[in-house]
């Protein structure tokens, strides 16, 4: 090599070269759907022709690859169906790398999953005598002197008049392929990088990139002064494929000598990996009857290794079928996609309704004897078709039911049917096909036990029908499979028995409406409402009676049913609506047992004018002085039309001074105007005779008061207040007597209450001379107290002081007290009863006694209070007066000399000791 060249040397060590192992490395992982990397990379030629396979993708949607289809973002390339890549046409690639975008997306979930395509041109180099490239590519120099063995040099020396001179150019190196799981030793030298300067001046060598100076981290290294890469560790294409680092050379200064150059490591696949199923038990389905080649499941196993060499590539096959009925071979599966079909026939749910399949996955395309294989459980359930007909367990079926009854169920109609129970295939559906044209049965179906309960929805009658021959079918809601018919059997006769019942009587016109006018006298002849009794086969006699008659107006013959009028009827009576009366009536017939039945006689009132207008309002109010207002007057009649207005109001002649004072204005037919003929007319009330007389044929009349109060009025025609007083009959005397009265009512309720105060103050002070609530004797009531025993006889009588008068008592020094002295601490708070004087001569004495007691310390014992603690009610111990003296009986106490000297007394006295 000429000197100066500045040629960069990527040498290739043979030296080390490194063994490929293959171990079984049975690692399970869970399936993740997407592209096996995210990244892939191949080396290509420059000039591509149309339809030239560049590398293979793989990609697993975990369900197969059923429905996964592949695009590219390239129109000169695209990917098959199996993930190979190739070119749409021919071309040539203008630079030394191609990258373009490769989408699976699966048409079921509509997912998608992208991976990047890297293509590398690998470049040739001219011969040293310079020949130039193609037109359009960079021109490739290399040195004049040949380059050691395995060198490629990146960066090739120009020569022109002046020697040798760099051109920069961007130059991929050819991949690196480094195999997995390599057992070492490590470090395992890979390639060295050097550049020619290094003969002028020290060269350090780095390289950057995953692998090197990110993580992961330190798998490749590199000594920095010779340029020899190491790898450092096993590598698994699994979890890295590739990696791209850069490698760098500056001088000790840290100054850049060489451009960077790319260095791609490819991991190089070994079966290492076990097919791991997506699912280790499978569950699949097939009809029973099914004919072969039917579609059954699809079982999928993954592998972890390189797809696109025979370590990824997986084949399927059957082990084992249990049962093995009727054939040991049912099914089959297609080695590459593991599809499971069916391969014979005879499929029968009734015989066998369940298959469990083991299945082998094997990489290595099948290869049992370099392959690594892995098994699961393909469950295949054989589903029930309609190939059974049900039918019925017996030709005949008999019932009975009692007529006019209904939702009665008459039979049960039993059925057999071999098919999966409660599915459509099973459920029964009966039909009633001849024997009832009017529709009085049904059979509906039990949904546990799938009978037929024939059931009268109609109520039948025993005089019309006395027995039904039914014929019923019965089917299944799903439709019979194709081939199968209708079994004979499915065809059965229901005899059915109608039992007489002794019916009730009804009446035909219920409810039955008649019309006549009211004020029919008692007796008359309305109508005869009569039952019928269905019962013809039965002699019965009816007998009729009254239910409801609320006015007690009708009356009942027992025996035919003639309704008769027992008093007056009214339609203006509180019991008619809308113009009618309803009664009710039974009738019950003599049958074991008695029946009956109620029918509604609905009387329509025709009104009559039997009631005389009354006059409306019955009391007014009215001005003075004439025209300044006057009274509205109407009528109110009970009667309807035409028995009612238009109504005529008149005055009476008599008395002379009505039509004096009054007269009426007629308005329209049922309103008139009363009003004063006089000037004016002295305050007051007056009671006007008016007579109404309606337009009813014959008509009637009626005098009706109107009590009218005349009254002075303001200027509006109102009363004023004296004069409403005034008109109300009282005078200016009657007026002043009441307020008098008023007055002197209200004086004697001041007095009754200033007596009652008085009275009051003075009870409170006046008081007896000895209040028994006062009285000294009551004022200590504490019973748990007791002395000082039987040998004190002075008593301290302060304990029968008042509380209030306990302040002059001198206390005792302190010191030891006896254990029933009084105790110092606070006694109870009694309430402060009023001081009144103490009663004369007792009192004194009692005070005497109590200053004397108190100041004689020498009086033994002193009196105090006790308090003695509650030691609870009854006593386990029998009374002393149980125990009997030597006089009562013979007793032997010869046993207390035994007992010491100290019952020596007790054994002479009662135990008869001998005496000296």
């Amino acid at each position: 090599m000429t000197a100066g060249a500045g040629v960069l040397l990527v040498l290739l060590s043979l030296s080390g070269a490194l063994r490929a192992q293959n171990e079984d490395l049975t690692t399970r992982e869970t399936c993740k759907a997407g592209f096996s990397e995210d990244d892939y990379t191949a080396l290509i030629s420059q000039n591509i022709v149309e339809g030239e396979k560049l590398l293979q993708v793989k990609f697993s949607s975990c369900l197969g690859t059923k429905g996964t289809q592949y695009e590219t973002n390239s129109v000169d390339f695209k990917v098959g169906a199996d993930g190979t890549v190739f070119a749409t046409r021919e071309l040539q690639v203008p630079s030394e790398q191609v990258a373009f975008t490769v989408t699976a997306w699966d048409s079921q979930t509509a997912e998608r999953w992208d991976a990047v395509v890297r293509l590398l041109v690998a470049q040739t180099s001219s011969s040293h005598s310079g020949h130039k490239a193609q037109k359009g590519k960079k021109t490739v120099a290399l040195d004049p002197s040949p380059p050691p063995k395995d060198t490629l040099l990146p960066w090739p020396q120009h020569q022109n008049s002046n020697g040798l001179r760099r051109r920069k150019r961007d130059w991929v190196i050819p991949p690196i392929n480094v195999p997995e799981n390599s057992r070492g030793p490590f470090p395992q030298q890979l390639v060295r990088i050097r550049s020619d300067k290094d003969n002028d001046i020290p060269i350090r060598y780095s390289i950057t990139g995953v692998g090197a100076d990110q993580p992961p981290m330190e798998v490749f290294s590199i000594d920095s002064m010779s340029g020899r890469m190491y790898v450092t560790r096993p590598m698994d294409r699994e979890e890295h494929a590739s990696y791209h680092l850069r490698a760098h050379a500056v001088d000790m200064n840290g100054n850049k000598v060489e451009n960077p150059i790319d260095l791609y490591i490819y991991v190089i696949d070994m079966n290492d990996n076990r097919p791991e199923f997506i699912n280790q038990v499978y569950n699949g389905s097939v009809d029973e009857g099914s004919k072969p080649g039917t579609y059954v499941m699809t079982v999928t196993a993954n592998d972890a290794d390189d797809s696109t060499t025979a370590n990824g590539m997986v084949r399927y096959r059957i082990l084992t079928q249990t049962p093995q009925s009727p054939s040991q071979n049912m099914f089959t599966i297609n080695s590459e996609t593991g599809d499971i079909v069916t391969v014979a026939a005879g499929l029968d749910r009734e015989k066998v309704q369940q298959y469990t399949v083991i299945v082998q996955a094997t990489d290595m395309e099948g290869n049992l004897n370099y392959g690594l294989s892995n098994t699961a459980t393909a469950i295949i359930t054989v589903t029930d078709v309609n190939d059974n007909p049900p039918e019925f367990t017996t030709s005949t079926f008999a019932g009975e039911v009692p007529e006019n009854r209904v939702e009665t169920v008459v039979a049960n109609l039993t059925v057999m049917d071999r098919d999966q129970p409660h599915s459509p295939n099973w459920n029964a559906v009966y039909r009633i096909i001849s024997g009832d044209p009017s529709g009085h049965f049904s059979v509906r179906t039990d949904p546990v036990t799938n009978e037929g309960m024939v059931t009268v929805v109609k109520a039948v009658d025993y005089e019309l029908n006395r027995a039904f021959m039914l014929t019923v079918m019965v089917s299944n809601q799903a439709p019979l499979a194709s081939g199968i018919q209708m079994s004979f059997q499915s065809t059965a006769g229901v005899t059915i028995s109608i039992m007489d019942i002794n019916e009730a009587p009804f009446f035909p016109s219920n409810h039955k409406l008649i019309r006549l006018e009211e004020g029919m006298p008692p007796g008359t002849v309305l109508t005869t409402f009569s039952a019928v009794d269905p019962d013809r086969f039965m002699q019965q006699a009816v007998r009729y009676s009254k239910l409801s008659d609320p006015a007690n107006w009708l009356h009942v013959n027992t025996t035919n049913g003639q309704i008769t009028t027992a008093a007056v009827l009214d339609r203006e009576s509180l019991y008619t609506k809308n113009n009618v009366y309803e009664a009710t009536f039974l009738a019950a017939d003599n049958g074991i047992p008695p029946a009956s039945g109620t029918g509604t006689l609905q009387i329509y009132l025709i009104d009559i004018n039997d009631n005389a207008p009354e006059l409306l309002p019955k009391e007014a109010q009215i001005c003075e002085k004439p025209n300044l207002n006057a009274i509205n007057i109407t009528a109110a009649d009970a009667d309807v039309d035409p028995n009612i207005g238009p109504y005529v109001f008149e005055l009476p002649f008599v008395p002379a001074a009505v039509r004096k004072n009054w007269t009426i204005t007629r308005l329209n037919g049922d309103y008139a105007q009363l009003s004063l003929r006089i000037l004016y007319l002295e305050a007051g009330v007056y009671d006007v005779p008016i007579i109404v007389t309606d337009s009813g044929n014959p008509p009637l009349s009626n005098m009706s008061i109107i009590k009218v109060k005349v009254c002075p009025c303001d200027d509006n025609g109102d009363c004023t207040t004296i004069g409403a007083v005034a008109a109300a009959g009282l005078g200016t005397g009657a007026i002043v007597a009441i307020l008098i009265c008023i007055l002197i009512l209200l004086t004697m309720v001041l007095l009754f209450v200033v007596w009652m105060k008085r009275r009051e103050k003075e009870r409170h002070t006046k008081q007896l001379l000895i209040d028994p609530e006062d009285d000294v004797r009551d004022n200590i009531l504490k019973y748990d107290e007791e002395g000082g025993g039987e040998e004190d006889q002075d008593y301290d009588l302060s304990q029968l002081q008042q509380p209030e008068a306990m302040g002059h008592v001198p206390s005792k020094a302190p010191g030891v007290r006896r254990v029933d002295e009084r105790p110092v601490g606070a006694e109870p708070q009694y309430p402060v009863r009023p001081v009144v004087p103490h009663p004369g001569d007792i009192g004194e004495f009692i005070n005497e006694g109590l200053r004397a007691a108190d100041n004689d310390p020498t009086a033994p014992p002193y009196d105090s209070l006790l308090v003695f603690d509650y030691e609870g009610s009854g006593s386990t111990a029998g009374s002393v007066s149980s125990l009997n003296s030597s006089s009562s009986g013979d007793q032997d106490y010869d046993y207390l000399n035994d007992w010491g000297p100290r019952f020596k007394k007790l054994a002479d006295m009662y135990g008869g000791g001998e005496e000296d």
